[in-house]
């Protein structure tokens, strides 16, 4: 059969990268796609700038529009990021029945219900593994590798900026500002890092995952998001005191009554493997009612982990080409007629264990006071802390966990604990979660 032609919008660190893995591992993919495969057509913004791809036979423009449009390209790919222009030249693809691959959670999240419509309604798909985790083919894994399972709930360190900065606070316990500054030396954090470390990009990427993993529609407006720039070195140290790790942790729990969605800072028990990711790995876990739970691990970003995952749905969108497409797999795991739109549990409804620190007064009477509040609020005490005072100014550091209770209560159990005077500063609460089944 002849060759597949490929339509490359951005040809960026990651653009390069797939052109790279495409190159090298060209007469392997073949054999796995049963034809092979060539990129004829990129769009980059500067022609000038050097590339760290061969450009043999590649045809270059400044206009992406150009490369949809171009008869000769039988499947776009999608890498520039951002909601325009791509919104608009994917849309314009897929009108032209074009198979779209891209890696932009942000779009995915915000517009995917739309994109998944007009596919299906032009017999062509979007294609959208590389948008999660990096290299981690963890939407195959849910999507068809975990078919056979009632998915209960996942959690997942799914930003690597985050899960880096945290874990450089615990092992050398310096300041988040500190190691922020470290993480945009190194390329790991952007100029402007608000959507890494404000939960904002890990929220795309869980919008996604419960979608697969329930069968719902794409409701990233719906999703709790908590980010980690109010973190104090102190609280990290404390969780380790306790034997816990904080995880910047995106959490889907489905329920009777509806679904959780919410991206905040997590203990995690020690011992648990998702406590042990570190650096800027992702790392997912999936609790299915048959298989129990499984973890997926490994680069969450990077030219070619990511390359590897656009990789992989380009071999699959060419071996469907021909198929008709009512028998591809759908874009949410389940047929288009048949996803549900399960309700949206607010966070207050929410049960999770809770790490509470205060700063107190060091007098008489403090922890009885704290203890009363805790108690008429039906509040259990699982472990606590007491620090010593500070000598310059009296205050004194508790810290405390307690047994899972809903978050509207937590919530009236820190506004009375806060109107109280021997209590100095807003009280620091981070949520607990034992990740077991």
């Amino acid at each position: 059969m002849p060759p597949v032609r490929v339509g490359l919008l951005g040809l960026g660190t990651v653009g390069g990268g797939v052109v790279n893995v495409l190159t090298r591992n060209a007469e392997d993919l073949a054999r796995r796609a049963g034809r092979r495969i060539e990129v004829i057509h990129a769009s980059t913004r500067n022609l000038a700038a050097p590339r760290i791809c061969p450009l043999d036979g590649l045809l270059l423009t400044t206009n992406p529009m150009e490369v949809v449009e171009n008869p000769d390209v039988d499947v776009v790919i999608e890498l520039m990021g951002g909601m325009e222009p791509a919104g608009q030249l994917i849309r314009r693809a897929l009108a032209l029945g074009k198979p779209v691959i891209t890696a932009n959670k942000a779009l995915i999240a915000h517009e995917g219900n739309e994109l998944f419509e007009l596919a299906h309604a032009n017999g062509t798909v979007v294609a959208f593994e590389a948008a999660v985790a990096g290299g981690i083919p963890i939407i195959k894994a849910i999507r068809e590798g975990l078919s056979g399972n009632r998915i209960e709930w996942l959690a997942g360190i799914i930003n690597g900026t985050g899960n880096f900065i945290l874990t450089a606070m615990r092992d050398e316990g310096r300041t988040f500002a500190d190691v922020l500054t470290e993480a945009q030396i190194l390329g790991y954090a952007e100029a402007d890092p608000t959507f890494d470390v404000e939960g904002i990009d890990a929220a795309h990427k869980l919008t996604i995952l419960a979608a697969i993993a329930f069968g719902m529609p794409l409701k990233f407006d719906s999703v709790y998001t908590e980010g980690i720039s109010q973190l104090q070195t102190e609280d990290v140290r404390y969780a380790r005191e306790f034997g816990y790790q904080i995880k910047h942790l995106g959490i889907a729990r489905r329920h009777d009554t509806g679904v959780e969605l919410r991206v905040h800072p997590t203990l995690i028990p020690e011992r648990r493997l998702l406590a042990n990711v570190d650096g800027v790995k992702n790392a997912v876990l999936v609790w299915g009612d048959a298989v129990g739970p499984t973890l997926y691990y490994g680069a969450g970003a990077g030219a070619e982990p990511t390359a590897s995952a656009v990789v992989a749905d380009l071999v699959d969108v060419v071996r469907t080409l021909t198929a008709d497409p009512t028998h591809r797999v759908p874009h949410l795991a389940v047929v288009p007629d048949q996803i549900t739109d399960l309700p949206i549990l607010p966070m207050d409804a929410v049960e999770t264990g809770y790490y509470l620190r205060l700063t107190v007064q060091d007098q008489p009477g403090v922890l009885a006071n704290i203890a009363r509040i805790l108690a008429n609020h039906g509040i259990n005490i699982e472990a606590m802390i007491q620090k010593e005072a500070s000598p310059e100014t009296a205050h004194l550091p508790i810290v405390l966990m307690t047994h899972p209770l809903r978050e509207a209560t937590m919530n009236a159990a820190i506004q009375a604990l806060e109107a109280l005077d021997t209590v100095c500063a807003p009280v620091v609460r981070l949520r607990v979660e034992s990740l077991a089944g």
